[in-house]
């Protein structure tokens, strides 16, 4: 027996793949062209074989490893005397397959052909999503004029059991778009007209093509250079290598799920988790029509993803995880008439967030007060000022600003927990409530460090109106590194807000109220607002959220020290 090295043949112009799947594990007998692993570039994936039959002794790569031509793959116990000739010729074979690949092979010419390109008016309409009727618009995510790619999300529409976003089946210059939020719409119904060279709706499904004997699948006619090796071989191997599975679907995944690209990326526009989805493919590979029909099974009800059953009402949950007792259930209707309303989806969504984050951050809130009477007097001077200008400063502006100063002093409230480690983040992108019909949402104004009052202010208010009118996008919502929720405009006095994971600390503002201070000689009036800062006891602790309030009211009663 004789120890055989299987490397990385030659698998075009691409230099360091990534390795998604683990075909085989040490003492695995594998023939000569079974797979061994998966790998993935941004256009396409592919299986290596192996260029020899043997037992594996040692595998040398791992999930997630970066590979590329000659990179050690696996060490055989080659059988026979035969083995370690097998392995010579590896190289060879691999150029023939490429040579081979190259010419009009009719299989894998038909599933990987360029799709025919149009041009004119293209019309998108309600794909197949299941059996149910008028669902509503919650989100629309384009306006005419924009450039529109193949799978580019156009709308989320929502039925009673989830929601789900609608992409494009074409690309092109939006040129109507005949929808907005608050319609029902059905399946087939007209969403938006294109303008311009466009793809066929094939275009994901031929990219998802796949050839029984390389096992490879392409997202795009460019990755024919991508060329898998087992198409070298002649067709009495090439069918050995199929009737020999590199891999049991039935198993558990050893790796990411089993599936191409395109596939992966239709996916994730549509939200769906691959994971969860059961392929049908050869070999178990996860197809386009799987993904459409885990959809259609979701959006009617019939089936549910992880995600949602984690988020589940806490009405409907019975608080065993936690060991707690049942949750009640009660049969309101015998007190008295009653009224049953779902929750809307941003409800439901934050709800969940909220309940995990209350359970699970050990959160301390520190409550104390900042005299902003000369600020305050600052603000409505410079809003006299800039009348003409249309930006109405808020205090919140000013308050953001005083907040990024103090961390930047205090870099652990910028932070987040990794395992056992502290994220330092060294931007600062600040999250503020904003009310609005809907529900709670948290927009994110980014990089306020380099911005001033009058700029923060008028994004602010930008943010603001289109959290009003549903029109705020998830990157608009997402990146914040601390979060302030001002009850400013409404009253109160303290509160204990809940922190947004992942950050360490958020920050709650009351109505600013005058009160009597004593100077040291009198009570004089002072304009006091109400500060309650939450923040995680793993990370931080009393004596720095003391510092943190001191300092930030230092800043807002004079706010020449940011000068400083």
């Amino acid at each position: 027996m004789a120890l055989v090295e299987v490397k990385v043949p030659d698998i075009g112009d691409f230099d360091e793949v990534a390795v998604i799947e683990l075909l085989v594990k040490v003492g695995d007998t594998v023939k000569a062209e079974q797979s061994l692993i998966t790998v993935e570039s941004d256009k396409a994936s592919m299986e290596i074989p192996s260029s020899t039959a043997g037992v594996v002794k040692e595998l040398k790569v791992a999930l997630g490893d970066k590979v590329k031509e000659g990179s050690l793959v696996v060490v055989l116990e080659a059988q026979g005397a035969a083995a370690p000739a097998a392995a010579a010729p590896a190289a060879p074979a691999v150029s023939a397959a490429a040579a081979s690949s190259a010419a009009p092979t009719p299989a894998p010419v038909a599933s990987a052909a360029p799709v025919a390109a149009a041009t004119g008016s293209i019309e998108i309409h309600v794909p197949d999503i299941g059996d149910f009727k008028d669902v509503a618009v919650i989100e629309v995510f384009v306006k005419p004029g924009d450039a529109i790619k193949v799978e580019q999300s156009l709308i989320t529409v929502e039925s009673d059991k989830a929601s789900m976003e609608i992409p494009s089946s074409a690309a092109g210059v939006l040129k109507e778009l005949k929808v907005k939020v608050g319609d029902t719409v059905n399946i087939g119904d007209l969403l938006a007209v294109l303008e311009g060279a466009v793809a066929a709706t094939a275009a994901a499904s031929t990219a998802v093509a796949s050839s029984a004997a390389a096992s490879v699948a392409t997202s795009a006619p460019s990755a024919a250079n991508l060329v898998a090796p087992s198409a070298s071989a002649s067709a009495p191997s090439a069918v050995a290598a199929v009737a020999t599975p590199a891999h049991a679907p039935g198993s558990a995944p050893v790796g990411l799920p089993h599936a191409s690209p395109s596939v992966r990326k239709f996916a994730r526009e549509l939200g769906v988790p691959l994971d969860e989805v059961k392929g049908n493919g050869p070999k178990g590979r996860i197809t386009q029509d799987d993904v459409q029909a885990f959809t259609k099974a979701v959006m009617s009800g019939a089936a549910q993803t992880k995600a949602q059953a984690a988020k589940a009402p806490a009405g409907a949950a019975d608080g065993a995880g936690l060991g707690l007792i049942p949750w009640p259930k009660v049969d309101f209707a015998k007190f008295g008439p009653i009224e049953r309303k779902e929750m809307g989806r941003i409800k439901k969504i934050s709800g969940a967030n909220l309940l995990r984050n209350a359970v699970m951050i050990p959160a301390v809130t520190n409550h104390d007060d900042a005299d902003i009477t000369d600020l305050e007097a600052f603000r409505v001077s410079t809003n006299k000022e800039n009348e003409k200008s249309g930006v109405k400063v808020t205090m919140l502006a000013f308050l953001i600003k005083a907040c990024v100063a103090a961390l930047k002093k205090y870099p652990e409230f910028n932070s987040s927990l990794d395992g056992d480690a502290l994220v330092y983040k060294n931007y600062w992108h600040i999250g503020f409530a904003a009310d609005t019909p809907n529900g709670l949402m948290v927009p994110v104004i980014r990089d306020c460090d380099k911005k001033g009052v009058l700029q923060i202010s008028q994004e602010m208010s930008e943010l603001a109106k289109k959290a009003r009118d549903g029109k705020l996008g998830p990157a608009e919502m997402s990146g914040a590194t601390f979060t302030i929720s001002s009850l400013g405009g409404i009253g109160g006095k303290y509160f204990t807000p809940i922190i947004n994971a992942p950050e360490v600390a958020i920050l709650g503002v009351c109505k600013s109220t005058m009160e009597p201070v004593w100077d040291g000689k009198q009570f004089v009036p002072r304009l006091m607002l109400p500060l309650s800062l939450t923040w995680d006891h793993r990370v931080i602790d009393g004596a720095a959220a003391a510092r943190f309030n001191a300092f930030l009211g230092q800043i807002l009663s004079d706010f020449r020290r940011l000068l400083l």
